[in-house]
């Protein structure tokens, strides 16, 4: 029977997950900065001096938000729904002012329950990351983002109007597809050629019971098991696919298995929980 784990070890996990999440939530943040500033810079409807002023202010408010991001990340707090919404606004407007995506948004219900502080900040995450794949996809005009709450979920759709050939095994969906898995959430996508694409995105407002550790004896395939082995060395999707001979598509798969059947916020959580 394994051991209990002791204060320590349970803080340490603690910090690992968190210090995991708070490096991806803020290269997200800083990746949506930088093409805010570039759609400022490359608009057509701004002289030179009026761009420099507003990728100056776009600049500005990131470098606030990245002083206090990690003392918000700590925050457990709840935060009402419409609240988590506006903010998600808030980080995508320069590039609603200035780019060349239409992003309407559609508000949750204002009785909506509130968030848990880490369902909002993955949430806003997941909807970053969801708009600058369909930047990069470079097919979608207009994009449509909308929260609703059932009272148990965090219900996301994000629905474009592009070519309709975006798959839920797409490189661009699985870093989506990894987290909402971490979250024991669900994922679909559906598409119709030269119609669009809709992401449907269902996120448990309460977290799955949390078992504290790995036993060797959960069900876990020898690919899963070799897999895990590999994320405890601190190896890197595209190492463990060296590693194995797989495709790193495939690595990815099985990292967010691992992530769902245990429960692990991250896999640093994942690692220490393996240890």
């Amino acid at each position: 029977m394994p051991a209990e784990p002791t204060t320590a070890s349970t803080a340490a996990r603690d910090l690992l997950g968190e210090h995991a999440q708070t490096v991806a939530e803020q290269a997200t943040r800083h990746a949506l900065t930088l093409e805010s500033i570039l759609a400022v810079l490359r608009s057509s409807r701004l002289d030179a001096t009026a761009a420099r002023t507003e990728a100056i202010e776009v600049a500005s408010a990131a470098l606030i938000g990245l002083r206090t991001a990690t003392d918000q990340q700590r925050s457990s707090l709840l935060e009402p729904v419409t609240h988590a919404f506006t903010r998600l606004r808030d980080d995508l407007r320069p590039l609603v002012r200035f780019g060349e995506l239409d992003v309407q948004f559609i508000e949750p219900p204002a009785s909506g329950r509130a968030l848990p502080g880490d369902v909002a900040r993955a949430a806003r995450t997941i909807v970053r990351t969801a708009v600058l794949a369909l930047i990069d996809a470079g097919t979608a005009r207009r994009v449509r983002i909308q929260w609703d709450c059932d009272g148990r979920n965090l219900l996301v759709e994000v629905r474009d109007d592009g070519d309709g050939m975006l798959d839920a095994h797409d490189d661009a969906i699985r870093p989506i597809a990894e987290r909402v898995a971490a979250l024991d959430g669900h994922l679909r996508v559906s598409s119709t050629p030269t119609w669009g694409s809709q992401i449907d995105i269902t996120i448990p407002l309460d977290a799955p019971a949390f078992s504290g550790t790995i036993d060797d004896q959960q069900d876990l395939t020898e690919r899963e098991r070799d897999v895990l082995r590999l994320v405890v060395t601190g190896a890197a999707n595209q190492e463990i696919a060296h590693t194995l001979n797989i495709s790193i598509n495939t690595a990815k798969y099985h990292v967010a298995n691992l992530l769902r059947k245990f429960g692990a916020r991250s896999r640093a959580e994942l690692a220490a929980l393996s240890r």
